[in-house]
C-alpha cells in the first residue's frame, strides 16, 4: 500500500478562526463536502447536532424510522453518485440503521452515517442508550471512527467522504459522542487525505490490457458479463460502443441492468437464478468470459464448479479481494471498469469473425424470451403491468424495488436504458428497501419519473415512509404488486418443501387504498385485468404521489429458475 493524497474537488467556504461548537464545525465540514441532504432521526445523543440543523444550512429529511433513513440515503447515492449522509441517535437509533449500512456495504453504495453516542465520560459504563457501534459496524463498513477530540472533526469527516466514494464504494460510520457537539474548536477545514494504508488503483496495467486484447483476438465465443461496476463507473456508453463495434454479446447481473440498453440486440438479458435462457446458455458455452465489475455472486454462479466451464475467464474489478474469490480467473485486472474500457478501445482494433456465435446467442434469445400467460378473468399478470409501465415511461424512469417476486419481474420486464435507473437491494436482499429508496432517488433526480415496485410483504415493513411523499412534494408512483403472500418464500415452499406453506400467506391485510388516503396520496386499485392499462394510464398521468395496487394471483411464479446449487444451463420453467 502506498500513501494516498487527494484534494477535494468541491470548493466551499472555510470558516474563520473564531471558535465553533463541534456541531457547527460538523455542519461546516458537510457543506465543504458538498452535502445537499441529510437523512435522519433525532434523539437525545444528537440534540446538539439537531439544534444546529435548525438553522437550515443543509436540507434535513426527517424519516419515520432509522432503517428508512439509511435506505433513502442509499437511493440518493445510487442515483446521484454522491455520498448519502445519515444522522441517527445512539443505542436503538444506531442499531436500527445497521440493516441499511449492511445493505450499502453489500451493494457498494457510498454512505457516511453519523451515529450518536453517549458523552465521552459515559462510554463503556453502560450509560443510557449506549451501544458499541464501532464493534458492531467493523465488518459492515469500509471504515469507522469515533470522534474523541473536537479538533479532529474536519479530518475525520473529510477522510470518511473520500473513503466512502472512492475505489469500491461503501459506507463509513462516524460515532459522535454528545459532548463533541458542544465543545468548541477553531480547527480548519481539510482538503487533503493522508491514508498510507488505503490505496485505490484505477488505471489498468498495460500488460494486462495487451493480454486481454490477445484473448479477444483469438476468441470464437466471447461474452461480456456486466456488473454493477459498469453502472458505478458510468461507463455504459463506452461498453455499448465497444461491444457494438466488435459484436460481442452482453449478459448482466441483477445490479448490472442498464449497463447496455435493453433494446440493444447484443443484450442477452440478466443471467443467473431468474435470468434469461440466452444469458445463462451463453455463460455456459462461451470460450472467453470478460467479467466487468461483478463479484460472481451465488445468484449468478450457483454452482461455481460448473460455471463457464469452457471459458478463459477475465475478471475486472476495482476491489482486489474479489479476484479469485469465487471463480478462478486466467487474468485478473484490478482497475476501474471505465479505465479498462478506455484502454481497450485504444489497444484492441481487431474485429474477429464470430458471427455464428452471435447468431446462436440471438437464436436462444428468440427461442426462450421472458414471457407470461394472458391474464385470466380474476387476476392481473404482474409481468404485463410492469411491461406496460415500461411503455408508458418509455424506459426512462428510475425504478426502485423492494425484494421478492416483484423485484425479479421488474428486472425481467422493465426496459432499462441507462446507469442510475435501477435501484434495488442485491447482495443483502433487504425487504423494506423499496419505498425509502424511492424517496432518496426522487430527491436526487426531482425531474425524473420514479417508480417503486413493491410487494405486499415489503410494503408493510417501511410503509410509514410514505408520509414523506406529500411532505416533500415527491411525485413517486408506488406500484404495489399484491398477491396476499410472501411470494418468493411461498414459491420456494411450493417447489422444495412439499407445498407446506408455513407462515407465508397473509390471512388478513389492511385496506391499502384507505392507507393511501390516510397518508394524503392518491390511490388507484386495479383488481380487474380489463382495467389494467386504462388505470395505469390514469395513474401515471396524475401529477403527484400515488399508490397503485395491482391484485395478482397468489400462485404466480417467477420463471425461469435455476434451482439452488444447479449449473446455469439447468434452467426450469422455460415453457
Amino acid at each position: 500500500m502506498t500513501n494516498k493524497k487527494e484534494s477535494t474537488v468541491i470548493e466551499s467556504q472555510s470558516h474563520s478562526n473564531e471558535p465553533l461548537s463541534g456541531s457547527e464545525l460538523l455542519v461546516e465540514t458537510l457543506l465543504h463536502e458538498g452535502v445537499d441532504f441529510i437523512f435522519g432521526y433525532p434523539g437525545g445523543a444528537v440534540l446538539p447536532l439537531y439544534d444546529t440543523f435548525y438553522d437550515g444550512k443543509i436540507k434535513h429529511i426527517l424519516a419515520r424510522h432509522e432503517q428508512g433513513a439509511t435506505h433513502a440515503a442509499e437511493g440518493y447515492a445510487r442515483v446521484s453518485g454522491k455520498t448519502g449522509v445519515v444522522v441517527v441517535t445512539s443505542g436503538p437509533g444506531a442499531t436500527n440503521a445497521i440493516t441499511g449500512i449492511t445493505d450499502a456495504y453489500s451493494d457498494s453504495l457510498p454512505l457516511v452515517v453519523f451515529t450518536g453516542q453517549v458523552a465521552t465520560p459515559g462510554i463503556g459504563k453502560d450509560a443510557f442508550q449506549e451501544a458499541d457501534l464501532l464493534s458492531m459496524t467493523t465488518p459492515i463498513t469500509k471504515a469507522n471512527y469515533q470522534v474523541k477530540h473536537v479538533d479532529d472533526i474536519p479530518r475525520i469527516v473529510h477522510e470518511a467522504f473520500y473513503v466512502a466514494n472512492s475505489g469500491r464504494k461503501g459506507p463509513v460510520v462516524i460515532d459522535f459522542p454528545k459532548d463533541m457537539g458542544v465543545l468548541t474548536s477553531s480547527a480548519p477545514l481539510e482538503n487533503e487525505v493522508h491514508l498510507p494504508a488505503y490505496n485505490v488503483v484505477e488505471e489498468p496495467n498495460e500488460a494486462d490490457i495487451q493480454q486481454l486484447s490477445e484473448y479477444l483476438s483469438k476468441a470464437k465465443k466471447p461474452l461480456i458479463l456486466a456488473g454493477a461496476g459498469i453502472n458505478h463507473s458510468k461507463s455504459n456508453s463506452l461498453l455499448t460502443a465497444f461491444v457494438t463495434q466488435h459484436q460481442i454479446p452482453v449478459a448482466t447481473t441483477l445490479l448490472g441492468l442498464g449497463a447496455i440498453p435493453y433494446e440493444n440486440p447484443l443484450f442477452l438479458g440478466m443471467g443467473g437464478m431468474h435470468g434469461s435462457y440466452a444469458s445463462n446458455m451463453a455463460l455456459t458455452e462461451c470460450d472467453l468470459l470478460i467479467n466487468l465489475g461483478s463479484r460472481f455472486d451465488d445468484r449468478l454462479a450457483s454452482n461455481p464448479n460448473e460455471f463457464a466451464p469452457n471459458a478463459t475467464v477475465v475478471h475486472v474489478d476495482i476491489d482486489e479481494s474479489e479476484i479469485n474469490k469465487v471463480i478462478s480467473t486466467d487474468l485478473g485486472i484490478v482497475a476501474d471498469c471505465k479505465k479498462v474500457l478506455e484502454a481497450l478501445a485504444q489497444t484492441f482494433s481487431n474485429t474477429v469473425e464470430h458471427s455464428d456465435w452471435v447468431m446462436h446467442c440471438l437464436a436462444n434469445k428468440d427461442k426462450h424470451p421472458f414471457k407470461y400467460q394472458p391474464a385470466d378473468e380474476t387476476f392481473c399478470r404482474p409481468q404485463e403491468a410492469i411491461e406496460y409501465i415500461g411503455k408508458i415511461t418509455h424506459g426512462d424512469a428510475i425504478v426502485t424495488t423492494d425484494v421478492g417476486q416483484h423485484q425479479m419481474w421488474a428486472a425481467q420486464f422493465y426496459p432499462f436504458k441507462h446507469y442510475g435507473q435501477w435501484v434495488t437491494s442485491g447482495g443483502l436482499g433487504t425487504m423494506g428497501f423499496g419505498i425509502p429508496s424511492a424517496i432518496g432517488a426522487q430527491l436526487a433526480a426531482p425531474d425524473k419519473t420514479v417508480i417503486c415496485f413493491v410487494g405486499d410483504g415489503g410494503f408493510q415493513m417501511t410503509n410509514q415512509e410514505i408520509a414523506l411523499l406529500p411532505e416533500y412534494n415527491l411525485n413517486v408512483k408506488i406500484v404495489l404488486i399484491n398477491n396476499g403472500t410472501l411470494g418468493m418464500v411461498k414459491q420456494w415452499q411450493d417447489k422444495f418443501f412439499n407445498k407446506r406453506f408455513s407462515h407465508s400467506v397473509f390471512n388478513d391485510q389492511p385496506d391499502f387504498m384507505k392507507m393511501a388516503e390516510a397518508y394524503g396520496i392518491k390511490g388507484f386499485l386495479i383488481d380487474n385485468p380489463k382495467n389494467l392499462k386504462a388505470t395505469l394510464d390514469e395513474a401515471f398521468a396524475y401529477e403527484g404521489p400515488a399508490l397503485i395496487e395491482v391484485r395478482v394471483s397468489p400462485v404466480e411464479p417467477v420463471n425461469p429458475m435455476i434451482p439452488s446449487g444447479k449449473a446455469n444451463h439447468e434452467m426450469e420453467g422455460l415453457e
